[in-house]
């Protein structure tokens, strides 16, 4: 039998036993400690032990391990985060030895430090008995002879090693000078590690300018996704991706908070919570803030942070106007150097905002014991923050105090602005305040805004009620209630209820009222040339909406001057595709750069797009953005008719060039009923029975199927108007004349013809290539017949 024991290891001249793990020597036992000439506390001094079930921090140890060129490291975070964790792993995997020193106030005897740094290292190589001698005393004595000879001590150890210095924080000026003595006489390889709550008291700025510094703070200590998965199943729970996104967010990577979330979803007997409804208010959490923080605190102190905790952000300027005070830089600058969960939003710390979960804690407490100064506080925020020019904010600040009135003039001034610039999600949100009859008729400005969202958006049944609304409540004199008047008109015209005579007698009511600085200005511009259109005054139409597309530019709308140049695009493809081409992407850079893919008045110019990448063979990109375009097809509903039955009809049209019957039908069945319930459309009646007309006409596709061309035969399509042989095409095609005859069998199939020349015709008229290459040279003698064959 093979003898697995180890072999025996010399011992130690001071009675320590080693052994090598790796080329780490790792302290094994002594049965009996060495004895030092003074007392230290054991428990002190020893690296403490890894847990089960913590998160291992693989890529953060194997940072500091690899960080040897630094001498000094400071792992500075608010309690939670992990710190004594992440250098317990650390100490684990290192091949150096480690020296630990857990701190406390005794260590704010100079002498007292010494003792126990001594003792760690000790424990790792044998320091001179000489360096151990003066610390049997006390007082100054001791540590003026001490500190030198333990530096020196440092200074000529044969190994690398890491001194951690773990709570760091709490020592004074005596020992903290220590500290930095020691630091001093550190050896290349070795490093001193001091963590804590806040910085050490050393002059960590010159330290920076000095040489090099490793820090390591709450963004690194943050958990990842993946390590708050880990640490969610450890106490567990279970969580979908999103959900564990979301939480993350809510926690910034907050180990602490991470946990205590947890356990307050699982808390009540019986009755588990939603963890994502759980708040920094939570009992849990609560418990935590205000043991660690929150009661070593003064009061006014206090007073501070739960009053400051109905703003969003903070700086000393927009907290000394909601306080009545002045300071309040300075109390910020301090809260942030205290790590009191206050994050920094800029370098030049002009900007906080408070941890998520802890502004929650001071915002419940407020509303408990000053429920009355909450609107007091948001009114004077948003004071500030219309002095500042920040509508947005201003607005927030608004709801929050509870002060509709400016609310509602801000948002019906700015809607039309933030929607067209791509966020009408925001604008959605703030009109949810608003979502009340009796508020809307209150309020039509703002209902008629909330119409033409809801109305874009594909919602008919509310932005009528919206609408009915505005015109309920919209005032009978005055300018602000003819303003809001011509709104309401331009909206109706949209709606097109009543047919395009009476949409283009709106918008002409509308535009009499409308000054051109008005943000409804394009809008009736637009609706105005889209009544021309529908009325077939094409030349009329396409005026109209290039004077829509300056005054949108002019005012910087881009969701109205893209909408105008598809519409113009449009027109012109009957008797220019260059120019239509081009006004097409001009509208597609516009919706582009101001992020409007996702807005169904950005439908008709992907549906244009896609028709025109079909002309020119582009098959595959013509695809995708036919893919993007019937994404919008919620949005295009009824609400806005005319707009909805122009998307559909260029997508039928695209469809049939792809030979694809049953998607064609699809969307004339959709423009059909879109009819059915807006019959009065003008023109688009006749071209919805026109695309009816060439679908039918389309060939019976086999067995019932789909008969769209393949990408190989969209690839060889517009080679067959050329006078290449199928030998030469299938040269430049890099496949064989054989592969190439058997594709063209298959077009001609498809298309209903039994030769190349009727197949060049075929595609000609269905715009499967350009309108030049219809022209087709004469037929190859010989690839007819053995194509036919």
């Amino acid at each position: 039998m093979v003898d697995l024991s180890p072999a025996p290891v010399p011992a130690d001249p001071r009675g320590l036993d080693l052994r090598r793990a790796g080329a780490k020597a790792v302290l094994v036992g002594p049965a009996v400690p060495p004895a030092l000439p003074f007392e230290v506390v054991e428990s002190k001094i020893h690296v403490p032990p890894l847990l089960a079930g913590r998160v291992s921090r693989t890529a953060l140890v194997n940072r500091l391990r690899a960080a040897g060129a630094f001498p000094l490291v400071l792992v500075v975070a608010p309690a939670g985060y992990g710190k004594t964790t992440l250098l317990s792993q650390w100490a684990n995997r290192d091949v150096r030895p480690f020296a630990w020193v857990s701190i406390d106030d005794r260590d704010n005897d100079p002498v007292e430090f010494l003792r126990h740094v001594a003792a760690a290292l000790d424990r790792v190589e044998p320091i001179p008995a000489s360096a151990l001698e003066p610390l049997q005393l006390d007082g100054e004595p001791a540590r003026t002879r001490a500190l030198p000879r333990l530096a020196e001590a440092i200074t000529s150890r044969r190994s690398p090693f890491v001194l951690v210095l773990d709570g760091a924080d709490v020592l004074t000026r005596d020992s903290i000078s220590a500290v930095a003595a020691l630091v001093e006489h550190i050896p290349s390889g070795s490093m001193i590690v001091l963590s804590g709550r806040v910085l050490p008291k050393l002059p960590v700025a010159a330290l920076r300018a000095a040489g090099p510094l490793l820090e390591i703070g709450p963004y690194e200590l943050a958990l990842s996704r993946r390590e708050a998965e880990m640490l969610l199943r450890a106490a567990q729970v279970e969580l979908a991706d999103a959900e564990i996104n979301e939480l993350v967010e809510r926690t910034e990577g907050w180990a602490a908070g991470l946990y205590l979330v947890a356990l307050a979803s699982r808390a009540e007997a019986g009755k588990p919570q939603t963890i994502l409804s759980v708040t920094g208010a939570d009992r849990y959490l609560a418990d935590y803030f205000r043991s660690e923080y929150l009661s070593q605190l003064a009061p006014d102190r206090l007073t501070f942070l739960r009053r400051t905790s109905v703003l969003e952000t903070m700086s000393g300027p927009l907290c000394d106007a909601v306080l009545g005070q002045k300071g309040s830089a300075l109390e910020l600058a301090t809260l942030e150097a205290a790590n009191l969960f206050v994050v920094p939003l800029d370098r030049h710390r002009g900007s906080y905002r408070y941890h998520h979960l802890f502004r929650e804690l001071l915002r419940q407490e407020l509303e408990e014991r000053e429920p009355d100064l909450v609107p007091v506080l948001n009114q004077r925020a948003a004071d500030w923050f219309e002095a500042q020019g920040d509508a947005e904010a201003t607005l927030d600040y608004s709801h929050a105090a509870g002060n509709e009135d400016s609310a509602a003039r801000i948002l019906s001034s700015i809607a039309m602005t933030v929607s067209s610039a791509g966020r009408v999600t925001a604008v959605e949100s703030w009109l949810d305040h608003f979502d009340d009859e009796a508020q809307l008729q209150r309020y039509p400005a703002v209902a008629v805004e909330g119409s033409r969202i809801h109305a874009f958006r594909g919602r008919p049944d509310q932005a009528e009620a919206w609408l009915a609304a505005a015109e309920h409540g919209v005032p009978t004199n005055g300018e602000e209630g003819s303003a809001t008047k011509a709104c309401i008109d331009v909206l109706r015209a949209a709606m097109c209820a009543d047919g395009p005579e009476r949409m283009l007698a709106n918008t002409e009511s509308a535009l009499a009222e409308l000054p051109p600085e008005h943000p409804w200005h394009p809008w009736a511009l637009v609706v105005n040339g889209a009544a021309h259109m529908l009325l077939g005054e094409d030349d009329r139409a396409d005026r109209v909406l290039a004077t829509a597309a300056e005054a949108s530019d002019r005012l910087g709308r881009a969701e109205s001057r893209a909408l105008a140049l598809s519409e113009r695009s449009l027109l012109a493809a009957r008797h220019d595709e260059e120019e239509a081409e081009t006004l097409a992407l001009e509208a597609r850079r516009l919706i582009e750069g101001g992020e409007l893919d996702a807005y169904a008045t950005s439908a008709l110019d992907l549906a244009a797009t896609a028709r025109a990448l079909l002309r020119h063979g582009q098959w595959d990109e013509a695809r995708r953005q036919l893919t993007i375009t019937q994404r919008l097809a919620p949005s295009l509903t009824h609400a806005i008719p005319w707009l909805s039955v122009q998307v559909r009809l260029e997508l039928g049209h695209a469809y049939v060039t792809l030979r694809d019957r049953d998607g064609a039908r699809g969307l004339l069945a959709e423009a059909q009923e879109i009819l059915r319930l807006r019959p009065s459309l003008g023109v688009l009646g006749e071209e919805i029975a026109r695309l009816e007309a060439e679908i039918d006409a389309m060939p019976q596709a086999v067995g019932g199927g789909r008969s769209g061309l393949t990408r190989a035969e969209l690839r060889l399509l517009p080679l067959l108007s050329t006078h290449l042989s199928f030998r030469e095409i299938g040269e430049r095609l890099f496949v064989s004349r054989n592969t190439i005859k058997t594709q063209a069998i298959s077009v001609y199939r498809k298309l209903g013809v039994s030769s190349r020349s009727d197949a060049i015709t075929r595609a000609g008229e269905l715009g499967l290539v350009e309108a030049a290459a219809g022209q087709a040279s004469p037929p190859i003698a010989g690839d007819v017949q053995s194509a036919a064959s």
